[in-house]
């Protein structure tokens, strides 16, 4: 198997030292650059690079600058895809988002990890497990989404989680690890705010 496919297939493979994935890096950082340069005003250029750049969108989705990923190819949005400022989604493997997600500032989607081991680590190996996000959710300023994560449909993640193990539908979950503190029932819709 090639690096890559092995970077596919979540097998441990050569992330650092193989030519073939510093290429598509390369390239999709060259994307992220110009994308990240382009005025604020220029919508439909911006498009043109995201189309350019991701694997699969929706029809209405929207990413403020700067945002930065590992090679493109693997995210796919949803329809109604929102993300404010700072975006980083490190796609060795596929990150799948639903519909109707929102995505506050500074926040981090990272399929990729590194053996515990420095000799490996050290070698530059790596491993990278999906993230698949639901519809309908919202991601709080700040968080950080681990390897190998699902997060289900109609979930609140507060900002500044750090999401380490799969959350279930209909939650409202916080903290470093994140973890689920209440379901959503029609409370909700009496307040503008989660606690």
């Amino acid at each position: 198997m090639t690096e890559k496919e092995k970077m596919l297939a979540h097998q441990m493979y050569d992330a650092n030292y193989n030519k073939e994935l510093h290429d598509e890096r390369i390239a999709a950082k060259e994307l992220c650059w110009e994308y990240n340069q382009l005025r604020p005003s220029n919508e439909e250029g911006q498009r043109a690079v995201l189309k350019k750049l991701l694997g699969k969108t929706g029809e209405n989705f929207y990413i403020t600058a700067p945002f930065w990923c590992d090679y493109g190819y693997n995210i796919e949005l949803g329809e109604n895809f929102y993300a404010n400022h700072n975006l980083v989604i490190l796609d060795c493997a596929k990150v799948k988002f639903g519909d109707n997600v929102f995505v506050a500032p500074d926040c981090g989607f990272h399929t990729a990890g590194h053996p515990i081991d420095f000799e490996r680590r050290n070698a530059g190996f790596e491993y990278a497990y999906p993230i698949t996000v639901g519809d309908n959710v919202w991601i709080g300023a700040g968080v950080q989404v681990m390897p190998g994560v699902t997060i289900g449909s109609n979930v609140v993640i507060g900002g500044g989680s750090v999401v380490a193990k799969d959350i279930p539908d209909n939650s409202v979950a916080v903290g470093n690890p994140c973890h689920v503190i209440r379901a959503i029932t029609d409370e909700d819709k009496k307040t503008c705010w989660s606690r």
